[in-house]
């Protein structure tokens, strides 16, 4: 039987960057594939050449035989791809009903005008993805699974041989993931071939009849969810390795005086839920890892602690209430991050960007500060004149770090500073960190996917996974449980 979608050596280049490099699958009518893989993986520069969204450097990409391989994004819909996209952009004076209506019209200049039994599919459509109550709403009325809803309904109402969903789960409960679920395995049922694109094997685990695991634009494994999820390269991708733990002599938490209180912590970006009643403490001189998948909530976790995004919830640091204060005066009073995003200024040396961070500090401290920090990266004195944009990344890791030990904060947020590195360079950053914890009483709060990096330094764990802490306890008890369950 040929396959409803068939992709064959895709690969795909930007320039020099090899983004995808000959991947091939294919998926039958009445069956779910699951590709996943961590953000940069290459996951949805494969879907962007099976939509015709990006041409591909190389490869094939068949819909029931029929190459489409560099067809306009228009034709290959026609053909019957359809795609439940992860961020909704609904016409804003239209309402659902009106909106699964526009997905039924004809596309033909010959045919400009619906026939007579479109609204009564339409009213089907919406009673199937369950927006029957409220297809006479808006869609900015909507809450956010109802939007998700919209776009499941816009993607079948053409009834297409493919459906292409990407990320289905992000920003939902567990109940509305339970509803999703049901829904896309309807598609299924209906004999469609779905593609179902997600960064967690954990969350398509159930769903999916085969999984396929990229990194770094390559096929790492493919299988049974369950045999993905044991497979030894998928493990150090997403867990980073063999994990280790290291014994505490310091105070246990419970004693230490707490530092940072988070109680109640919730966080919406529009109507899409990215922290849910999430609650940590993190104690003077502890060193607290939150441990999580990409998209899980840790920056925004962080971002809210900062005072970077609104949230609802109580924040206390040392005792005082940081609600309704700016994150400059957050910064300012000890409470420092270190962005995913590194933030550094590419035009100005590794010396300038460092005295940004000690602008506040006197000649003589900001001196000393500095003999301490090179002494914590020496790769940074000899860069000293060097603009932070020709750095590599691992030194501008080092650099961000450094720029932000510079503030002398009490309480140092790290959020996945790990990201994109060599194991070299993340050997180099375990020891400094190890460093820190040991000749400091700096308070050290890591955000990391690495667990292998995040569980050396921890005295205590956090897993953060869809918006809400659904773990805490100390690292060895972690290592124990750790495995296919945190993936």
């Amino acid at each position: 039987m040929t396959p409803r979608l068939e992709v064959a050596g895709l690969t795909k280049r930007f320039g020099g960057l090899l983004a995808v490099r000959e991947i091939s699958f294919a998926i039958a009518g009445g069956e779910i594939l699951g590709l996943i893989g961590p953000n940069g993986s290459g996951k949805s520069t494969v879907m962007k050449c099976i939509l015709g969204i990006e041409r591909p450097t190389a490869g094939s990409v068949r819909i029931e035989g029929t190459e489409v391989a560099g067809w306009p994004t228009h034709r290959i819909a026609r053909r019957g791809v359809g795609i439940v996209f992860q961020h909704s952009q609904p016409l804003p004076r239209q309402t659902v009903l009106e909106h699964i209506e526009i997905a039924l019209l004809p596309d033909s200049l010959l045919r400009l005008f619906a026939d007579r039994h479109v609204a009564e599919r339409a009213r089907a459509i919406a009673a199937r993805v369950g927006l029957e109550r409220v297809m006479h709403r808006l869609p900015r009325t909507l809450p956010f699974a109802d939007l998700r809803r919209l776009e499941l309904a816009k993607a079948i109402a053409r009834n297409p041989k493919v459906v292409l969903v990407d990320e289905p789960f992000a920003g939902l409960t567990a109940a509305e993931v339970a509803d999703f679920s049901v829904l896309i395995r309807s598609f299924r049922d209906d004999g469609h071939a779905v593609l179902l694109v997600d960064h967690n094997v954990k969350g398509v685990a159930a769903l999916v009849d085969r999984v396929l695991a990229m990194y770094l634009g390559e096929r790492i494994a493919e299988g049974t969810a369950a045999e993905v999820m044991r497979d030894d390269t998928v493990r150090r991708v997403y867990l980073g390795g063999r994990i280790q733990t290291t014994l505490r002599d310091a105070a246990r938490p419970a004693e230490r005086k707490p530092l940072l209180e988070v109680a109640g912590l919730s966080v919406s970006y529009g109507k899409a839920q990215a922290l849910e009643d999430v609650s940590l403490r993190v104690g003077a001189g502890e060193f607290v890892s939150v441990v999580g998948l990409n998209g899980a909530g840790k920056t925004t976790l962080f971002n809210a602690i900062c005072g970077l995004v609104p949230a609802i919830g109580s924040l206390r640091f040392d005792g005082q209430d940081l609600r309704g204060r700016s994150a400059a005066r957050i910064a300012r009073g000890g409470l420092v991050q270190c962005p995913e995003t590194r933030e550094l200024f590419g035009g100005m040396s590794v010396r300038e960007n460092l005295d940004l961070g000690g602008q506040h500090l006197t000649r003589q401290a900001c001196v000393r500060q500095l003999d301490w920090l090179f002494e914590l990266f020496p790769i940074l004195r000899a860069r000293g004149g060097q603009s932070a944009r020709t750095l590599s990344g691992g030194e501008q890791q080092m650099l961000a770090i450094a720029r932000a030990l510079m503030m002398q904060p009490r309480l140092l947020i790290l959020d996945e500073p790990t990201l994109g590195l060599a194991p070299v360079i993340l050997e180099l950053l375990s020891q400094a960190l190890d460093r820190l914890r040991r000749t400091t009483d700096i308070t050290v709060l890591l955000g990391e996917q690495n667990i292998t990096f995040a569980l050396p330094h921890a005295e205590r764990v956090y897993v953060l996974e869809h918006a809400r802490i659904v773990w805490e306890g100390p690292p060895d008890r972690l290592a124990a449980e750790a495995g296919a369950g945190l993936l």
